[in-house]
């Protein structure tokens, strides 16, 4: 099981901004595609985009078009979610998952690797 490390979560108002951190431990992140996925209380668990090792990015989620931005830095070994215009239903725990492949996927069965988690409360 690889490690994943996540940072960043927290409490935000509306319209808020916060970026989430998901940094590799004992390997090499260059070499994997990055999912970036959230869950809501009670609900299922939402891809939303996928990174491969190129850099390219492919989106999930209409509903964080134009207020998300995914990046990653192979140099840092850490990939990041830029999230600006916080709404509450944003609200939910977001994780980060690896998978050694070429390809990308927003499912979550594709992934075998995922960080804790981390909690993003949006509230006045």
């Amino acid at each position: 099981q690889l490690k994943l490390v996540e940072s960043g979560g927290g409490l935000v108002q509306p319209g808020g901004s916060l970026r989430l951190s998901c940094t590799a431990s004992e390997f090499t992140l260059a070499n994997y595609v990055i999912g970036w996925f959230r869950q809501a209380p009670g609900k299922e668990r939402e891809g939303l985009s996928c990174i491969k090792r190129s850099g390219t990015i492919t989106d999930y989620a209409d509903s964080v078009k134009g207020r998300f931005t995914f990046s990653r830095d192979n140099a840092k070994n850490t990939a990041y979610l830029q999230m600006n215009s916080l709404k509450p239903e944003d609200t939910a725990v977001y994780y980060c998952a690896v998978q050694r492949s070429v390809y990308c996927s927003g499912s979550v069965r594709f992934f075998d690797n995922w960080g804790q988690g981390t909690q993003v409360t949006v509230s006045s």
